[in-house]
């Protein structure tokens, strides 16, 4: 905050082609289109777009997961698997949604305590499908 007004979050982006081996911390969000092997804190959200690589461990507030995902993930509200994800690791959240197509495999962990928590071990997921009253 600056003279009363709050100054806007930072927006990131990692362009294909780019590979970072490291640790990265930023309080605005963050898009992945390249390759990132270490920790990521972000205050913000994390969006790992279709080209994106990531492998280690994120914590953020939201994340969207179109591309590559081998980490460990704590995320504070919402976690999106989309349709071409390949995500493989342990994510711990407060929601998440999956869409058909993404490819899923490991724990989950949901709600604001430890002892909600829903394991999976999944190639890809499938709609579910509800029976006719």
């Amino acid at each position: 905050m600056k003279n009363g007004i709050t100054e806007p979050q930072a927006r990131n982006i990692i362009a294909q082609g780019t590979t970072i081996k490291g640790d990265i911390e930023s309080n605005g969000d963050f898009r992945i289109e390249g390759s990132i092997k270490g920790t990521i804190k972000v205050k913000g959200k994390v969006v790992i777009g279709e080209s994106g690589d990531v492998e280690g461990q994120v914590y953020c507030q939201s994340a969207d997961i179109s591309g590559r995902a081998k980490i460990k993930m704590e995320v504070t509200e919402l976690t999106s698997l989309r349709a071409n994800c390949n995500f493989s690791g342990d994510i711990i959240t407060k929601k998440i949604s999956i869409e058909p197509g993404a490819i899923f495999s490991g724990t989950c962990q949901m709600g604001t305590t430890s002892t909600s928590s829903v394991s999976t071990s999944t190639s890809q997921t499938q709609p579910v499908l509800k029976p006719k009253a």
